[in-house]
C-alpha cells in the first residue's frame, strides 16, 4: 500500500467498503472496551465539549465513553450508534446503571448516517476508522451530520508505531499476522497516522491532528493487557477469520498467545499503543 494508504482495493485483501469488524465482542475484546472511558480515550475532545451539546458517538460499543460524554453534556444529549444491534443491550445498560437520562442507542452504519445534515454539534469516533471500508467516505458523512461551527474529532490506533520491551520472541509474529488479517478484511491497522490524510480529503479545511498514548507497565497492567490479547488471538472473532482466510492456523495463534503471556510475566515488560487524533471543525 502506498504511504497515502488508499482506502480503495489492496493487494493484501478485499476492496475496503467489504470489510468487516476485526475482533467482534468476544469477551477478552469487551475487556477492552469496558475499560475505556472520555478521560483515557477522548481527552483530546473533553474540552471542547459544552454543556447544551448534542453529541453523536460513532461505534459506540458498550458504552462507558458513550456515557461519559453523556455525564459532560447533562443540558445536552448524545447519541451511541453502533453497526452491531446486539452490543446495544450493554450500552443502554451502562448508561441506566449511571442514571444518565440524556443518551440513547440505535443501529446504523457510518458510511450512510440516517439523520438529516447538521444534527449533531460533536460528531465523534474511537477506533473506528481503522476498521470501515471506507474512512474517507465515512468522515463526509460525520462531516454532513455536523452543525456549521461544530467538531467532528476521531482517533485511532497504529499497530506499526506500537513498541513494546523486552523484544520477546513471537510478540513480532503477533504484529504482522494481526496487520495481515485486518488488511484481509478490508481494514487499516495502521490508520493513526493517516487520520489527517484522509480529513482533508474528506473536505475538512481546519484540521487540529495529534496524538496520544496508552502505555502498560506494572505488573497488573502488564497481566491485564498480556491477558485479554492472549485470549483474543484465540477465542475472538480476529482469531476466527485468521484461520478462516488461511493466515494462520490454531497451533500458530497458541504460539502467538503463548508469547503475550511470556511478555506479560516480564518484570521490566512494558508496551505503549501511539494514536493518531484529530479534531475538526466544520
Amino acid at each position: 500500500m502506498s504511504q497515502r494508504m488508499s482506502h480503495h482495493a489492496s493487494a493484501d485483501g478485499p476492496r475496503r467498503d467489504a470489510a468487516v469488524y476485526t475482533h467482534g465482542h468476544h469477551e477478552s475484546v469487551l475487556r477492552s472496551h469496558t475499560w475505556r472511558t472520555a478521560a483515557n480515550s477522548a481527552a483530546y475532545l473533553v474540552g471542547s465539549l459544552r454543556a447544551h451539546m448534542k453529541v453523536l458517538d460513532i461505534g459506540c460499543g458498550p458504552g462507558t465513553i458513550t456515557a461519559d460524554l453523556a455525564a459532560l453534556v447533562p443540558d445536552g444529549h448524545v447519541t451511541g450508534l453502533d453497526r452491531a444491534p446486539g452490543i446495544l443491550d450493554q450500552a443502554r445498560a451502562t448508561a441506566a446503571e449511571r442514571g444518565l437520562g440524556n443518551v440513547e442507542f440505535a443501529v446504523g452504519d457510518v458510511h450512510a448516517l440516517d439523520y438529516p445534515d447538521g444534527s449533531f454539534d460533536v460528531v465523534h469516533a474511537h477506533q473506528v476508522l481503522q476498521h470501515v471500508g471506507d474512512p474517507v467516505r465515512a468522515l463526509r458523512e460525520m462531516r454532513r451530520v455536523c452543525a456549521p461551527g461544530g467538531i467532528v474529532a476521531a482517533r485511532d490506533s497504529d499497530y506499526a508505531a506500537m513498541t513494546w520491551h523486552p523484544r520477546t520472541p513471537g510478540m513480532d509474529d503477533w504484529l504482522d499476522l494481526y496487520r495481515r488479517v485486518a488488511r484481509a478484511n478490508g481494514g487499516e491497522p495502521d490508520a493513526g497516522r493517516a487520520l489527517k490524510s484522509w480529513a482533508l480529503e474528506a473536505g475538512f479545511t481546519d484540521v487540529t491532528a495529534g496524538a496520544s498514548t496508552w502505555c502498560y507497565s506494572t505488573p497488573d497492567e502488564r497481566a491485564w493487557w498480556a491477558g485479554l490479547w492472549a485470549d483474543r488471538t484465540v477465542a475472538s472473532g480476529y482469531a476466527d477469520r485468521a484461520v478462516e482466510s488461511g493466515h494462520a492456523d490454531t497451533g500458530r495463534l497458541r504460539a502467538v498467545a503463548q508469547a503475550w503471556r511470556e511478555w506479560g510475566r516480564a518484570p521490566d515488560g512494558w508496551f505503549a499503543v501511539l494514536h493518531g487524533e484529530v479534531l475538526c471543525r466544520r
